[in-house]
C-alpha cells in the first residue's frame, strides 16, 4: 500500500506558488474518500488515514489522463477555434455551453499535459485500443454519476480529469478526485455566455489570466526560463478556502469539522 498525501500547497498553468492554501489538503482528502466510495468502480482507496491522507493500493499508472467534459468551456474554445478538436455539428459554441453529449478528451500524462485522440493515444503506445475504449466508456460514466450528485447538491460539474492504473491485468481508478480535478459550478449564478464562478482551482487561473500572468508564464517558458510565481493576494486566497469548503459540505452532506 501507499500513503498518499494531500497539502495545501497549489499550482496553476503547471507553476507551484509559495503560499498555502489553509484547508485545502483536509478538503481534497475527505472529497477523494467521499468520491472513492460513493462511486462503484473499482478504485485505490482502502481508507483515511488522518484529515490530510488516505491509505490506497499501489498500482501502474496508465500514462493517460482521462477528461470528460461536459461544457464548452476552458481550453476546449481555443483548441476549437485553432481546429485542433471536432466537436457535433449541434454544438453551441458560446462559451459555457452545455454540450450535445460529455465528450471524452484525454491528454498525455506529462509536465505539460497535451491532449490526445484515440489514433494519437495507439500511437505513443499509451494504450491499447481495448483500454482507451473501456477508459473512454467508464470516465464518462462517473462523469455523469458525478455530475447527477453535484446537480443534486445545486451544482454542474462542467468538466472532470480521472486517472487509472493496473492492478493484476485489471484497470482500477486511481489519484483523487476534487476540485482540483473538476470545474464546479453553482447553478443560481450560472449563465451561458460568460466566465462561470467557480468553487475549484478556477478561480487562481482567472485571477492569473485577468492579471497577465498566463502569458508571462508563457512568454518565460519560450524564453527558457522557469516561470516565476507571483504573491497570491489573500482575499483569492480566502475565496478559494470558502469555496472548497461550501463546495465540500454541499455536495457530501457532511460537516468539514
Amino acid at each position: 500500500t501507499i500513503l498518499f498525501k494531500f497539502s495545501d500547497r497549489v499550482s496553476a498553468y503547471d507553476v507551484k506558488f509559495h503560499q498555502d492554501i489553509p484547508q485545502k489538503g483536509k478538503v481534497l482528502c475527505n472529497f477523494a474518500k467521499f468520491w472513492f466510495e460513493k462511486l462503484n468502480v473499482p478504485n485505490h482507496f482502502i481508507q483515511k488515514k488522518s484529515d490530510t491522507e488516505i491509505i490506497v493500493k499501489k498500482m501502474k499508472m496508465i500514462p493517460m489522463e482521462c477528461v470528460v467534459r461536459g461544457y464548452f468551456y476552458g481550453s476546449l474554445i481555443g483548441r476549437w477555434k485553432n481546429g485542433e478538436v471536432t466537436l457535433p455539428i449541434n454544438t453551441d459554441t458560446t462559451m459555457a455551453a452545455k454540450l450535445p453529449a460529455p465528450i471524452f478528451d484525454p491528454t498525455t500524462k506529462s509536465e505539460h499535459d497535451i491532449p490526445v485522440n484515440k489514433q494519437k493515444a495507439l500511437e505513443m503506445n499509451l494504450v491499447t485500443d481495448k483500454q482507451f475504449e473501456y477508459l473512454k466508456t467508464t470516465s464518462i460514466n462517473i462523469y455523469n454519476k458525478m455530475a447527477q450528485i453535484a446537480d443534486d447538491a445545486g451544482f454542474i460539474l462542467a468538466d472532470l480529469k480521472l486517472e487509472f492504473g493496473m492492478i493484476n491485468g485489471e484497470i482500477i481508478l486511481g489519484d483523487s478526485i476534487g476540485p482540483d480535478e473538476y470545474r464546479l459550478w453553482p447553478k443560481d449564478t450560472f449563465e451561458v455566455g460568460k466566465i462561470q464562478e467557480s468553487y475549484d482551482k478556477q478561480i487562481l487561473r482567472d485571477w492569473l489570466t485577468a492579471n497577465g500572468y498566463q502569458k508571462q508564464f508563457e512568454d518565460e517558458r519560450n524564453e527558457g526560463k522557469e516561470p516565476t510565481a507571483p504573491q497570491i493576494p489573500s482575499n483569492i486566497i480566502e475565496t478559494i478556502t470558502k469555496r472548497y469548503v461550501i463546495a465540500y459540505e454541499k455536495l457530501t452532506g457532511n460537516s468539514l469539522i
